[in-house]
């Protein structure tokens, strides 16, 4: 029986444990089990269908990805120094790929999410096999990741 990072994880709360490092090869671990696209597509998907309910109250303009072709809803907290995200999206694949970014992003520090990029999706060849609009989709989600990591920074460094 292989293990998923679906199965391997079943909160984002051991992931916490990891570095975002380890999180991304993980998930290169993981897809490498896929040999056709279809599947890890699917895979994608079941991971999206995986999140946690998105609060309604978090479905705001300031939480929306601009740049995304779906609506997509990005809400960071800060908690004991580390930046914990929720995500949704109103597609499948979408929401999939928002689940994908959570996992190595979520209960970082804001100093290693700005040092870090999403390289699992060059090595599991995300980057060549998404439509472009999804590809610059992910690049705006992960823009909004860095952009409240550096302003939890900038918080973090005010404080005495």
């Amino acid at each position: 029986c292989r293990k998923t990072l679906l199965s391997r994880f079943s909160t984002f709360s051991t992931l916490f444990r990891m570095t975002i490092q380890e999180t991304q090869d993980a998930i290169v671990e993981d897809f490498a089990d896929f040999t056709e696209w279809e599947d890890k597509y699917a895979h994608i998907i079941a991971l999206g269908r995986k999140l946690a309910p998105y609060p309604e109250e978090h479905r705001t303009d300031d939480n929306k990805v601009r740049g995304c072709q779906s609506q997509v809803w990005l809400h960071a907290e800060l908690q004991n120094g580390k930046v914990v995200f929720q995500g949704d999206s109103d597609a499948a694949i979408v929401k999939g790929l928002v689940a994908l970014a959570l996992q190595v992003y979520s209960g970082q520090t804001p100093k290693d999410i700005l040092q870090a990029e999403p390289e699992f999706m060059k090595k599991i060849g995300l980057d060549t096999h998404l439509s472009p609009t999804r590809t610059n989709g992910f690049a705006s989600m992960i823009k909004k990741i860095k952009m409240y990591a550096l302003g939890f920074s900038m918080i973090q460094q005010q404080q005495p």
